[in-house]
This record gives C-alpha cells, structure tokens and sequence, in this order.
C-alpha cells in the first residue's frame, strides 16, 4: 500500500478518535459538573470577600469602642474639673463647655458609626449563612452528578483506549517526516488530507493552480493546497 493511501487510512480513524474525544468533552454531565465546580468557586470566593469585609469592620468597631471609651473619660475629667474646681470667670466657663460639646459631639458620631458597622456586620453574616447553604446544595448536587460522571467516563475510556489503539496500528509504515506533516496541518487544518474535486481542494474549496493540475496530469499522486496548506489526494 503506497503512503498517501495509509496516511489516508490513518486519517479516518485519527478522526473518529478526535470525534470521540469531543463526545466526551460534550458530555453531558460534564458541562454540568464544570457548571457546579465553577458556582462552588465563585461561593468561596463570595465568602472570602464577605469575611474579609467582617474583619475590617471589627477591627473599626473595636478602635471606636476604645476612642469613645477615651472619650468619656475626657468628659467626666472635665465635668469634675467644672464641679471641685468652677471657673473664676464667664470666659473659662464658656470654654470648658465648648469643649465638652465637641467631646460629647465626636462621642454622638462614633457611637453612630458603631451601630452602623454593627447592623453591616449582622447583614454580612446573613449573606454567609445563605452563600453556605447554596453552597451546600450546589455540592451535594456536584457530587451526585460525579458520581454518575465516573462511571460514564470509565466506560468511554475503555473505547478511548481501543481507538487510540487503532490509530497506533495505523501509523505503523508510514513515513515519520509525512506522519509528522499531517500533525502540522492538523493544528490549524482538520482533517489535514482531503481529495480533490472539480479541480478544487476539498477541505477550502479554494481553485487549485495551474501548476498543480499540471502536477496532477502527469500522474502525482498528491499535491499540496496552497490556500490552506492540506496535502490533497488525487486517488
């Protein structure tokens, strides 16, 4: 058997490898369990956002618990100040007062902001117990469908192997330099080997040139697609 003819050969069962493999890839539970790994990724990372979000807000709630708790101590020093020891005049009077107010102000407004990061908080816990729960039920469902999955896979790899088998026994005789042209095409032309018609190339439909019919006249067996670069057989 001449090479164009088993590289030929080769092909057709090269390409119901390549089809198998593309049936395994569609399977059915596959997409679905890609659908559900990639659900369960984006939960661990809503839950790695949300804890961090936690953490800023306890470490602020916790620095103004300690301000405000500075606060009030500042406070009572200047109201006991006001009580042992009165101002001698309106002016120095009017002065503490002031200054409590701000205090007494600033003390209002971080108090504010504590309840705020509190109720924040509360409301980040309630996304994490309702992210763990969908995240929950998005793996038990992962798993249910893995488990099915396994078991279709292990069948498909038996076939797997049993064409690729095929295409091992196919490459036997044919010239290494041609085998390794084919897998060149193949990367950006499938399938690599097509047949001449009407004058064209098979796979691109592209008009052959003049010089390859000539070639074609004169008995090659094959020629090389100048458009797409497929090796076209002629027989």
């Amino acid at each position: 058997m001449e090479q164009y003819e088993m590289i030929w050969e080769y092909q057709q069962t090269d390409m119901e490898l390549e089809q198998y493999e593309r049936e395994m890839r569609n399977n059915s539970n596959r997409k679905e369990l890609i659908k559900y790994r990639d659900f369960l990724l984006e939960q661990q990372a809503a839950l790695k956002k949300i804890e961090g979000e936690v953490d800023v807000m306890s470490d602020r709630v916790e620095a103004l618990v300690d301000e405000v708790s500075r606060l009030n101590k500042s406070v009572e020093e200047y109201k006991k100040q006001l009580t042992e020891n009165p101002p001698e005049d309106q002016s120095k009077a009017h002065e503490l007062v002031t200054a409590v107010e701000k205090l007494v102000s600033r003390i209002s407004h971080y108090e504010a902001e504590i309840a705020k990061l509190r109720k924040d908080s509360e409301g980040r816990d309630r996304q994490q117990r309702e992210v763990r729960v969908r995240a929950a039920k998005a793996r038990a469902e992962f798993d249910r469908i893995k488990a099915i999955y396994d078991e279709e896979y292990k069948e498909a790899s038996k076939q797997l192997e049993v064409l690729r088998g095929k295409v091992a026994e196919k490459a036997v005789g044919i010239d290494k330099q041609l085998l390794e042209k084919y897998q060149i095409i193949k990367r950006h032309s499938t399938p690599p080997i097509t047949r001449i018609r009407d004058g064209r190339c098979g796979g691109c439909n592209m008009q052959l040139p003049a010089a390859d019919m000539n070639k074609i006249r004169t008995g090659e067996p094959f020629v090389e697609c100048e458009n797409c670069g497929r090796i076209i057989l002629v027989r």
